[in-house]
């Protein structure tokens, strides 16, 4: 951890929402100031797309993009502790699409773009992807970060979300899909499930519609059809103040003494009401 270079890291598996929370950050940045490094998950896999079918189909039914044999764990845990010390390190970009890749001449959708220094005079550097809290016998990802939070929402509504977005947006079928989880599940016990013990905080979109099977579901819930489940492992860290929440927040209350309940279409306005002076004091923190 470092109060000069604070690092900010939100983490939660394939389909869970991570890019909800992404956009509230994105705000605060915007509206405090902040100059923030990116650092994306995609950009520490081991294997661009074509390599990544390639090991694939060697056999192995467990491999998955969730494990440590796909991942550079090592790599992570070098920028996070650099950057916590001097502010520096080196990031690249894993290219999605043909947009992505059109400012880099001979590269193509699914390649890495070169490792590069990062810019200097950033005020916080943001992490948002699969593995920001992993920890394993080799490496400690989560110990180098200020702020920890998790998105995850119950694995059936999960799992919706993920089949309806592989469907629209990538054009898999059904069984793809279902293959995909079901190779996942073993690494997503072992190395993205843990990591939600060490939050500091978790966002858990829970539906109140029937999700118990999720194969079959024809929609996504909306947020009017949810509750967001907001767990605190230390409140006092951050200072929080759950009577000024529950009075900012209408219909919210508390399940435990360290977690509260809010609508589902609260969730942005929770999220900038509970992140926004956390991250305001990190960087007052950085600058004395």
């Amino acid at each position: 951890m470092s109060q000069k270079h604070p690092i900010v890291v939100v983490t939660g598996s394939s389909g869970a929402g991570t890019s909800t929370v992404k956009h509230a950050f994105e705000q605060i940045f915007i509206r405090e100031k902040i100059e923030p490094v990116i650092i994306e998950g995609d950009s520490f896999h081991r294997y661009d797309r074509a390599e990544m079918k390639e090991a694939m189909a060697k056999g192995d039914k467990n491999f998955s993009h969730f494990g440590a044999e796909a991942n550079l764990f090592d790599k992570l845990e070098e920028l996070f502790k650099t950057y916590g010390e001097t502010g520096g390190g080196k990031k690249r970009l894993y290219l999605h699409s043909d947009e992505e890749a059109a400012p880099y001449e001979g590269l193509t959708p699914g390649q890495f773009t070169p490792w590069e220094d990062i810019k200097s005079g950033s005020d916080i550097m943001f992490y948002e992807g699969l593995h920001g809290g992993v920890a394993t016998d080799e490496v400690d990802v989560a110990k180098h970060v200020d702020l920890l939070v998790g998105v995850v929402p119950s694995v059936n509504l999960e799992w919706i979300q993920k089949i309806h977005r592989d469907n629209a947006e990538r054009g898999y079928t059904e069984e793809v899909i279902v293959d995909t989880i079901l190779r996942r599940m073993h690494d997503y016990v072992k190395y993205i499930t843990p990591q939600f013990s060490r939050t500091d905080i978790n966002f858990q979109r829970i539906a109140t519609v029937d999700t118990s099977n999720p194969f079959i579901a024809r929609d996504i819930p909306t947020p009017d059809e949810s509750f967001i489940v907001i767990r605190f492992k230390e409140p006092e860290k951050f200072n929080i103040k759950f009577p000024d929440l529950l009075d900012m927040i209408p219909h919210s209350f508390m399940s435990r003494r360290n977690t509260i309940v809010v609508p589902g279409g609260k969730m942005g306005f929770a999220m900038e009401l509970i992140l926004t002076p956390i991250i305001h004091q990190m960087i007052e923190k950085s600058k004395k």
